[in-house]
């Protein structure tokens, strides 16, 4: 028999993924003439294909890489883990990571958020939050209160649910005779600088609603689908006061912005040094539910979390089963995905947030220059996102962008008409540099009469 070549299957495997990988966010019939890169291997920021090209990783894997591809320290806690108890079901078990990883992330929040449900993705994190909103309120005797409101463009996920929540039509028009209706409230935009008019929204549809309204969905200072809109902690503030104020609970989703991405752990944190609202109390600052997956694991393992304050954990708290919580996944708190994530948490335990300010320095300085060129505006920066929109977008920029910038050894995928990198924590003064070169370039292979 003929031997065969190992690199035989890598040389097919682009053609082999069309026809048995559904690809997600992706029409396939258009993969055939734009097809998937085949992965290999990771390095670092770097991904290389099976021909030996490499790209930078400018997007982190859609927000989950932290650290860089195959970082020794998480696959060595992974590894530890693996050895002794790769997972047991939480129902009627616990562990040490798990119960280590909600300790500590309670403790970030002064214990305001103490206590910790384990999920498996964003979206099932928001399902599971606004379903403890409506139990909670079922067990304090208010019924009703079964609406949710969010933001206009926010994005929370495509499960039924979160898609319910979720106002960007490409996800949500399809499935729209499924969902439940929720009340969208225009959203903050500091292009527009409209925070106030946007609170005064909220305030209205509250005062009509809030004996109804169960909670209001955010996410804090940045929507990412919406394409990078960035807004002012002042809104954040201005909205915990008016939810208090009405009796409805915060759902702050933190799913894209948590981690550090926008400078600080939580990006709730950004409200908070704003210092207290007159009258306020220590348990005003905090949001009722906060939601973290993505980066907690450094893109390693899937993971989320929905931490929530005392008053909803106690809402549950009964000898009768049917007032406890009955939500579940086979994998929940599973031990090798924790310990990824207190591996994580150990990176920010060392100090990793000073090293963040000078990263976002460095792509701040690097990028300024883009503001001045003719096809960019709305040059904007929250921490480790910066973003930037196109002037005059022909139908099909994203994907045109992202091809060309493939030959720049750039891996990016923008939002519509926004460009944006938010890329993992290795960022020096040269890698900044670098990455504004390879976006100018692709710029000026796009469009190359503008500069």
């Amino acid at each position: 028999m003929a031997a065969v070549s190992a690199a035989a299957p890598l040389a097919s495997l682009q053609s082999r993924s069309l026809q048995a990988v559904w690809h997600p966010c992706t029409q396939m019939a258009r993969a055939q003439k734009s097809p998937p890169l085949p992965i290999v291997r990771g390095e670092g920021p770097w991904l290389f294909d099976d021909q030996g090209r490499r790209y930078f990783d400018a997007n982190s894997s859609w927000w989950v890489n932290l650290f860089g591809h195959s970082d020794a320290g998480l696959r060595a806690a992974i590894t530890r883990q693996l050895e002794t108890l790769p997972h047991v079901m939480l129902a009627g078990c616990t562990h040490e990571p798990a119960v280590r990883l909600a300790e500590r992330l309670s403790a970030r929040t002064g214990g305001a958020l103490g206590h910790c449900f384990f999920g498996s993705d964003g979206a099932s994190a928001v399902e599971i939050a606004l379903k403890q909103s409506f139990h909670s309120w079922r067990n304090l005797g208010q019924p009703d209160k079964r609406e949710f409101v969010c933001l206009r463009n926010g994005y929370h996920g495509e499960t039924i649910g979160a898609l319910a929540v979720t106002d960007v039509a490409i996800f949500r028009d399809a499935y729209d005779p499924l969902l439940m209706r929720a009340h969208i409230v225009e959203s903050p935009d500091a292009r527009q600088g409209n925070e106030a008019q946007a609170l005064a929204a909220m305030r209205a549809l509250l005062a009509e609603r809030a004996g109804r309204v169960a909670a209001v969905i955010v996410e804090p200072l940045v929507q990412g689908a919406a394409g990078m809109v960035m807004y002012a902690p002042e809104y954040l503030r201005g909205l915990r006061a008016l939810t208090r104020e009405f009796g409805v609970h915060l759902i702050a989703d933190e799913i894209a912005v948590g981690c550090g991405r926008s400078g600080r752990f939580f990006a709730w944190e950004h409200a908070l040094a704003l210092g207290d609202p007159a009258g306020a109390v220590p348990q005003d600052r905090w949001p009722d539910f906060l939601l973290l997956s993505k980066g907690i694991t450094g893109g390693t393992l899937p993971l989320s979390l929905v931490l929530c304050s005392d008053a909803v954990y106690q809402a549950f708290w009964s000898e009768e089963v049917g007032r406890g919580f009955l939500h579940s996944h086979s994998y929940t708190g599973n031990a090798l995905a924790c310990a990824a994530a207190n591996a994580v948490l150990d990176r920010f335990d060392a100090g990793l947030l000073d090293e963040l300010a000078a990263q976002a320095s460095h792509l701040r300085e690097a990028f300024a220059p883009l503001a001045k060129h003719g096809r960019v505006e709305h040059l904007r920066q929250r921490g480790m996102i910066l973003a930037f929109d196109v002037v005059d977008a022909p139908a099909g920029l994203a994907e045109a962008f992202h091809v060309a910038a493939r030959r720049h050894e750039l891996l990016i995928r923008p939002i519509g008409r926004t460009v944006y990198l938010m890329p993992p924590y290795v960022v020096d003064a040269a890698t900044a540099g670098w990455l504004a070169d390879a976006v100018r370039a692709t710029l000026a292979e796009l469009f190359p009469h503008a500069s």
